[in-house]
């Protein structure tokens, strides 16, 4: 049977979610701890990868499972996987999910939120990025509407990878503002690479009023990274949330 699982997890000890050698991940600590709890390897498979240092909030992954002890009573297994797991990492809910719901292939959009904080605060130095300075709010959401009318994202993604395309749907994009945080939020079927942090990046750059609208759209048309802002450091970004499909659950 296949469950998916809803975890949070804070990255800043971890070197992204995927398994790579000589380096700690997310998924690398899950498998460790559900197969010990399974008492036979289990493999993880996540939503999409996060960057080494982000975030997440709402992830999914999902596994197989035909352990009756724990099939019948799913709240013992999520106890007892929290048992072991550091403290960085959070399991919810494990749902059971038809044979063939696939985490990744089956996302039907996913949402980041990146939080750039205003003041200096002891507690959220790891969850913010420290920046001064007044930003313009509203230039930053012009550039955000200039942004959903785009597809081919090619001038914020990560050089040299092994992507088909670079084209995302953008569902929505826009900033926002509270006492501490300047907050930017963007949701779509599918991320590329270090997008989210490019785009921040370049972004802050129109904010400060160094970057007009119209160099912002032509950094787009030009389809090159190299004439995007410098990547907004990884601390300040989280995975929030990810739709499915509703017939994929079955309970």
């Amino acid at each position: 049977m296949r469950y998916f699982i809803r975890l949070s997890y804070k990255g800043t000890k971890f070197h992204g979610w995927q398994i790579q050698p000589n380096a700690i991940s997310i998924q690398e600590v899950l498998e460790k701890a559900f197969s010990t709890i399974l008492q036979t390897k289990t493999a993880i498979t996540g939503a999409g990868r996060t960057d080494s240092g982000v975030h997440a909030k709402n992830y999914i992954a999902h596994f197989d499972m035909d352990n009756t002890l724990f099939t019948s009573d799913l709240d013992n297994l999520i106890y007892k996987l929290n048992a072991i797991l550091p403290y960085e990492i959070a399991i919810h809910e494990i749902i059971e999910v038809k044979e063939n719901a696939h985490a990744r292939f089956d996302a039907k959009s996913r949402t980041y939120q990146y939080f750039i904080s205003k003041y200096k605060d002891a507690f959220e130095y790891e969850l913010s990025w420290l920046r001064y300075g007044k930003l313009n709010i509203d230039l930053m959401n012009k550039a955000c509407e200039i942004l959903t009318t785009y597809n081919d994202f090619t001038s914020f993604a990560k050089l040299h990878t092994d992507n088909k395309t670079n084209n995302c749907d953008i569902k929505s994009a826009f900033w926002k503002e509270d006492d501490t945080n300047i907050i930017f939020e963007i949701t779509a079927d599918r991320f590329l690479r270090n997008m989210v942090r490019s785009i921040v990046g370049t972004m802050v750059s129109v904010g400060l009023e160094r970057l007009s609208l119209s160099e912002f759209k032509g950094i787009i048309e030009s389809k090159n990274r190299n004439n995007a802002g410098v990547s907004a450091p990884s601390n300040g970004l989280f995975l929030v949330n990810i739709v499915y499909p509703e017939e994929l659950y079955l309970s």
